[in-house]
């Protein structure tokens, strides 16, 4: 497969407005990043790429930050071997040690997640999974019936599962995704997770204990109302992809609509993990 390589050079005042760039562009197709000393580049697959949605995407920066793009057509290439080679493990409070294949073990790390990179969502270095790492270690899963949306790599799952859940069903529309948390969770010996491909649509109904979502702030005002018809009575909502200012008010507000009451949040270079309990 071709792909367009986006050459962006940046001048920001803070690192978070470079996130934020970067997560518009992943909402109109762009599926690789690699950061830069003074930018970074961005990748989509020549088939997906629509210069109108992507002038329409930047446009809202343009006010904010000086930026400027390059933009090279870039022949195929085994993106699967770009891809692990920029992979690092991650430590998370010395609790959790997310590795691939080609990582040597941390035993003495109680929890440990490998994964198969590829080229789906959620490794554990973003900031959004990270803190959702964080905030599932804080909590009780042992016996809950968990819904991970938007799984990607399937890291929250695999992690729900580790923390004891007894039942867990990921879903994402990405089929790369959906692939790679069947295979994830094969190499993490983990036998509970159903994955299935789709969005809101192909959420099972069930009643669900927890639910997990780290996706972007418009899909989750779009889902929540589905999250609320599928969460029992007292389960807790755990929500993650956007950014403390404006987004997390927006949230509240949507899931006051619902009876999901905020309970607390995490904050990490302004990138937003928040509780709610119904």
């Amino acid at each position: 497969m071709n792909y367009y390589e986006l050459l962006f050079t940046l001048i920001v005042t803070e690192d978070y407005q470079q996130d934020m760039l970067i997560n518009s562009l992943g909402e109109v197709g762009f599926d690789t990043f690699e950061e830069l000393e003074f930018g970074f580049k961005a990748y989509i697959p020549v088939d997906d790429f629509n210069e109108a949605k992507l002038i329409e995407a930047l446009m809202p920066y343009r006010d904010i930050f000086t930026f400027s793009y390059e933009i090279a057509l870039i022949p195929q290439k085994n993106w699967n071997e770009v891809w692990e080679s920029n992979f690092e493990p991650i430590n998370i409070q010395d609790k959790i040690f997310v590795r691939a294949t080609f990582h040597q073990p941390k035993p003495e790390i109680e929890y440990e997640i490998v994964i198969d990179p590829k080229m789906a969502f959620g490794t554990g270095h973003h900031q959004t999974t990270s803190m959702m790492l964080e905030l599932m270690m804080e909590n009780e899963f042992s016996g809950k019936n968990v819904l991970d949306m938007g799984c990607g790599t399937g890291i929250l799952a695999i992690m729900a599962s580790k923390l004891g859940a007894a039942k867990v069903t990921a879903i994402d529309y990405d089929v790369v995704c959906f692939e790679s948390t069947l295979e994830n969770a094969q190499l993490n010996n983990i036998d509970n997770i159903t994955a299935i491909c789709g969005s809101k649509e192909v959420i099972p109904d069930e009643q669900y204990d927890i639910i997990l979502a780290n996706i972007n702030r418009n899909i989750l005002l779009d889902q929540i109302q589905r999250y609320n018809e599928v969460l029992k009575p007292e389960g807790e909502l755990y929500l993650s992809g956007f950014y403390e200012q404006p987004d997390l008010d927006i949230i509240m507000d949507e899931a006051r609509k619902y009876g999901l009451k905020y309970i607390i949040h995490k904050n990490d270079s302004d990138w937003v993990a928040a509780k709610f309990i119904k």
